[in-house]
């Protein structure tokens, strides 16, 4: 009776014991940027801080910063694939025979600004539209602001550009600067300054929002600002691991995403920009140059002469063009 009593006594006080809280499930981001660079200000922290406070106790993502996971940008999408890290910021461009459709977004001269071009990339990945996606769990897809041509060679006009070597981001690019005369190559942007201070190209395409992000800015002082098209930006996570998680925390990624994101990263790059134009133009070193009438003329051939090349390739892309047209239509009409 005594050891029945006692017995009772012990369960009664390991029940009353307070139990050890469950550890968090963790997840790994990989950026190649650091946690000053304006990806991941823009791109990457906004959902980040949402979905950790949110899922506080339960989910935490935790960011390997500056390439601590893979220093290549063109794996990213692999190692995300690959299980490595559970997530990573990508630049599609970097990698066009996985995400081959992406041609449709990065043709010039179809969207009026980045926030049209964002909200259509959106879009297409949401329903399915874009090959390449179906590995992963699309938390942001995004577009650059205008990519122009940063040079260390002068450019006074269009016709400057002939014989130029210039970094690309992506084939599109590379297509129209070749109609443009200029010598294309391919390069991950972090790699890119090193390549223009030692001589082995004269110019690179970027926006002016990330001209000092990687050095660029140290090293041109020619801003010819011809809109050449946007490039694809991307957070994702690989989908079989978003799968696995508990509905709460997958309702919890899917708040933050899709069209979440779309503002608080324009309105970080739009800022930002104003801020590196500012810095250009009161900067007698540096000359600032804007395509003339008779430039936008040529370029715009050219843009439609890529466009019309990409076309005529297979039905597919004329079906991809006409889909990404009724797209810009809807959201032109909710102005």
């Amino acid at each position: 009776m005594i050891g029945t009593f006692a017995r009772a006594i012990l369960i009664a006080a390991a029940l009353s014991l307070p139990t050890a809280a469950a550890e968090p499930i963790r997840l790994k981001l990989s950026l190649i940027s650091s946690d000053r660079s304006l990806i991941y200000l823009a791109d990457v922290k906004p959902f980040v801080d949402a979905v950790n406070a949110e899922a506080k106790g339960t989910l935490q993502i935790e960011i390997y910063f500056s390439g601590t996971l893979d220093k290549v940008a063109a794996r990213q999408a692999q190692l995300v694939a690959d299980g490595v890290a559970d997530m990573a910021f990508i630049l599609p461009g970097y990698t066009p025979e996985r995400f081959c459709d992406n041609t449709v977004v990065e043709l010039p001269g179809l969207f009026d600004n980045p926030r049209e071009a964002s909200y259509v990339f959106t879009r297409l990945i949401a329903h399915g539209v874009l090959k390449g996606y179906e590995d992963y769990f699309v938390i942001a897809a995004l577009m650059s602001p205008a990519e122009n041509i940063q040079s260390r060679r002068p450019i006074a006009s269009i016709t400057d550009l002939r014989g130029m070597v210039v970094r690309i981001n992506n084939p599109t690019e590379a297509a129209v600067l070749e109609k443009l005369g200029m010598r294309p190559v391919p390069l991950a942007v972090n790699l890119t300054s090193e390549a223009i201070s030692d001589g082995e190209i004269d110019s690179a395409t970027v926006p002016p929002a990330l001209l000092f992000e990687f050095g660029i800015g140290r090293v041109v002082s020619y801003h010819y600002l011809l809109d050449i098209g946007s490039a694809p930006l991307a957070l994702v996570m690989n989908r079989k691991k978003f799968e696995s998680l508990p509905e709460q925390a997958r309702n919890i990624i899917r708040k933050y995403s899709g069209e979440w994101p779309i503002a608080r990263y324009l309105a970080a790059y739009e800022e930002a920009g104003d801020q590196v134009m500012k810095q250009l133009t009161s900067n007698s070193r540096r000359k600032v140059v804007y395509p003339s009438p008779s430039d936008l003329d040529t370029a715009h051939l050219v843009f439609k002469g890529v466009i019309d090349d990409w076309v005529a390739k297979s039905a597919r892309n004329r079906e991809l063009l006409q889909t990404v047209e009724t797209e810009i239509a809807k959201l032109r009409a909710t102005r």
